[in-house]
């Protein structure tokens, strides 16, 4: 082994924006106090009660992705597995997230994007 995950980091307009956007998708603490980051108005953190760490940096031009689209690709976007899709759909749309593709079909899946336009989705486990 090399290395350990430390986190993923999302690069968006408001860290601490986001981070509480993810917060009530996953729960957890955002900006718990960690040595390996200081957070600040550029910086928050989101420790998840799994322990999974996810970052929000600051980018003063940030341009989200476009789902779907091979002239501006996703890049990365994270997975949530959900007892209920249609309750768990209700919920991120209240908490401000976009649908990008519903699926059709009775699909397991749908996408979103987060407020800053981070794609992510939740699947039917």
């Amino acid at each position: 082994m090399i290395a350990d995950l430390q986190c993923v980091v999302l690069d968006c307009p408001d860290p601490r924006k986001l981070a509480e956007f993810y917060r009530a998708l996953l729960g957890g603490a955002v900006d718990r106090p960690d040595r390996r980051w200081a957070v600040g108005e550029d910086w928050s953190t989101l420790h998840t009660p799994s322990g999974f760490v996810l970052a929000f940096q600051r980018a003063a031009d940030h341009r989200p992705p476009r789902w779907g689209d091979p002239a501006a690709p996703q890049q990365l976007h994270p997975d949530f597995g959900v007892a209920d899709l249609d309750r768990a759909h209700d919920e991120v749309l209240a908490l401000g997230a976009a649908v990008l593709d519903e699926g059709a079909g009775g699909r397991s899946w749908r996408v979103y994007a987060d407020p800053a336009g981070h794609p992510f989705c939740l699947v039917r486990h």
